[in-house]
C-alpha cells in the first residue's frame, strides 16, 4: 500500500483544501478538515483513473522527509499541515 503526503490548507474559513506534491493537480476539498480528508482517496481514484486512461500509472510517493528537502515544498510543509494518505485505502473487510 502506497501512502501519499496530502497538504491541508485551511485559509478560507468556507473551504478547506487538500493536495498532493506527488500528483499535480489532485486536490481534494470540503467544508472542513474531515471532509476534506474523507474525499480525499476519490480524488486519488480519479487522479489514478486519468492516469490510467493515458497509460500511465501513479507516480511512487516522496516520503515526508524527501518532500521537506526539496525547495518546491519545504514552504509549504512548514506553514501548513500535512497528512499521509493510503493509497488504495483499506477498505472494512481487510
Amino acid at each position: 500500500m502506497a501512502q501519499y503526503v496530502a497538504i491541508i490548507e485551511d485559509a478560507d474559513p468556507d473551504a478547506v483544501s487538500l493536495w498532493f506534491p506527488d500528483l499535480p493537480g489532485c486536490i481534494s476539498g470540503g467544508d472542513d478538515v474531515d471532509e476534506a480528508l474523507e474525499n480525499a482517496p476519490e480524488a486519488l481514484a480519479f487522479y489514478a483513473h486519468d492516469l490510467s486512461d493515458e497509460g500511465r500509472r501513479l507516480p511512487p510517493p516522496r516520503t515526508l522527509a524527501e518532500l521537506e528537502a526539496d525547495p518546491e515544498f519545504a514552504e509549504d510543509l512548514r506553514n501548513h499541515t500535512a497528512v499521509v494518505i493510503e493509497w488504495p485505502p483499506a477498505t472494512d473487510a481487510e
